[in-house]
């Protein structure tokens, strides 16, 4: 059976996940994880996209990538193509790195992408990997909620969507329990209607 084409059109948003094959590292040493942002930094000049936000865990990652011209296969095919003959020839392995086809679920309203967003930086909460999210090197959330600048992402997008101090608002909706089903719940740190956010 022929795999569907992925839905794609200019601006279109991501939530992209990709893991290990048989669930293995994809990430054994503090370079894989510095080689994997520099590769995603060149096929961002290739393929022009916004980053979101991202996690790279240390058997699967996750993308929030919004597309400008060009289709998001473009992108994850070079990318992985690129870390996986990288991943390969360093540690003198064949085969493939990733499992299967990478997941990517649309994005196409803003209650979903902040919730995305979400999601993305507490995954090494929930992975019970730290316990402060801050102290992840490897997630953008860190530029989030402070002063300190991530080369590799783009913030201002999600930030403007809450309300002043943004960056503390976006920290209390990452951290504390929310039940993202009720818009009453984290409604009161947006700058945007309840309306708006499904649309």
């Amino acid at each position: 059976m022929s795999r569907k084409p992925r839905v794609w059109y200019p601006g279109a948003t991501y939530h992209i996940t990709a893991r290990g094959n048989r669930k293995a590292a994809i990430f054994q040493e503090t370079d894989d994880y510095l080689k994997y942002l520099e590769i995603l930094k060149n096929v961002q000049t290739a393929y022009p996209f916004i980053l979101h936000s991202y996690c790279l865990m240390t058997n699967h990652i996750h993308l929030q990538i919004e597309t400008i011209d060009d289709h998001i296969k473009y992108i994850m095919k070079d990318l992985h193509f690129r870390y996986a003959t990288y991943f390969n020839k360093k540690y003198d392995f064949v085969g493939h790195v990733f499992q299967g086809r990478y997941g990517a679920s649309i994005i196409e309203n803003i209650s979903y992408f902040l919730e995305t967003s979400r999601y993305i930086h507490r995954n090494p909460l929930e992975a019970n990997i730290v316990k402060d999210l801050a102290d992840y090197r490897w997630s953008s959330y860190l530029s989030f909620i402070s002063n300190v600048k991530n080369p590799h992402v783009n913030p201002e997008k999600t930030l403007n969507y809450f309300a002043a101090p943004p960056q503390k608002n976006y920290q209390i909706f990452v951290e504390t329990d929310i039940n993202l089903k009720s818009n009453e719940t984290w409604q009161h740190l947006l700058n945007v209607t309840s309306a708006t956010i499904n649309e």
